[in-house]
């Protein structure tokens, strides 16, 4: 591995000897935070509309994936592809439709990998079997939106699922044998770094098998928008994110696919922080601080996990 850390580019090339592209597609499912079955605030910070292009847009799954395939065919010369059921929570529903809806991806031969992001508490054994299925054509792996490690923090952004959901959906989707990437979001309210270290270090003794990285950030129409406009929400600064990643990099396997270094959000909808969409200039601060440190993904793993090996004898 050339790069500091594991990409989720090279993880691809390293599958298919060229370069894939993720489809996001909104299918039209809904979210028990938000249709009143735990809540109807949603978590928050959520404004699927803020990061999904077709979110709410009313087209359909074919329509999304046939405009995106032209998209990145004629923009970058991509002609393999990964349908990536992304808006809201993407097994919230009953198995047939999920199957209905997931098999309209078997229309593209150039769709060669199925991810799904959805809720640790939205999980069960038939539909984490029927997802199983796909892994006879595709690249299949199940996204899940944990966000903290921390059951306090969880409250505090009204997730409505604590981390046992999260552990029990693993135990269940590992079991069939299906990838699983989590997401981290860095900057919770009231959230310490102590805090952000232990959610590295917790996932790195799990069986996943990627991190996608998030930053708390401010979309129009959220709850967190009141409480920003209000005072109350302390943002991360570029300069303390790329030292958190970098941190959170060197404690985690060097084996963990790194699915996203930084999120970003669609101008229209961004608040704050407006740096976040510098994708490409964060993702060069994240590697020189690697540099300047001296470091690289995983490379305390190995210490860490013997310091818990210990642990685990004397307790």
């Amino acid at each position: 591995m050339k790069e500091k850390y594991f990409s989720f580019n090279a993880y691809l090339r390293e599958k298919f000897g060229e370069r894939v592209h993720r489809i996001s597609i909104d299918a039209g499912f809904s979210c028990p935070n938000i249709d009143g079955i735990l809540g109807k605030q949603g978590c928050i910070y959520c404004n699927n509309k803020g990061f999904g292009v077709y979110a709410k847009s009313g087209k359909t799954i074919e329509e999304q994936i046939e405009e995106s395939i032209i998209f990145y065919r004629r923009r970058l010369g991509v002609k393999k592809f990964i349908a990536y059921f992304q808006s809201y929570t993407n097994t919230y529903a009953e198995p047939q439709e999920l199957k209905e809806k997931y098999d309209l991806i078997r229309k593209f031969p150039q769709i060669i990998g199925l991810f799904i992001s959805t809720r640790p508490d939205c999980i069960d054994e038939e539909k984490i079997r029927l997802i199983s299925q796909y892994k006879k054509d595709y690249l299949v792996w199940i996204e899940y939106g944990l966000q903290t490690t921390h059951n306090r923090l969880l409250k505090i952004i009204n997730r409505n699922h604590t981390y046992e959901d999260f552990i029990r959906a693993l135990d269940l989707t590992r079991k069939y044998g299906v990838n699983v990437g989590v997401h981290l979001i860095l900057g919770l309210p009231s959230s310490t770094d102590e805090e952000i270290i232990e959610d590295a270090q917790r996932l790195s003794m799990l069986d996943i098998q990627g991190i996608k990285f998030h930053i708390l950030h401010v979309l129009k129409g959220t709850r967190l928008e009141e409480m920003y406009e209000q005072g109350g929400v302390n943002l991360l600064t570029r300069e303390k994110y790329v030292k958190m990643v970098s941190s959170i990099l060197s404690r985690i396997p060097p084996f963990f696919v790194v699915l996203r270094l930084v999120s970003s959000a669609l101008p229209d909808y961004l608040v704050a922080p407006l740096w976040i969409n510098r994708r490409s200039e964060v993702v060069e601060d994240i590697r020189k601080e690697l540099e300047k440190r001296g470091t690289r993904q995983g490379c305390l793993f190995e210490k860490f996990k013997n310091q818990r090996a210990k642990c685990k004898i004397i307790t």
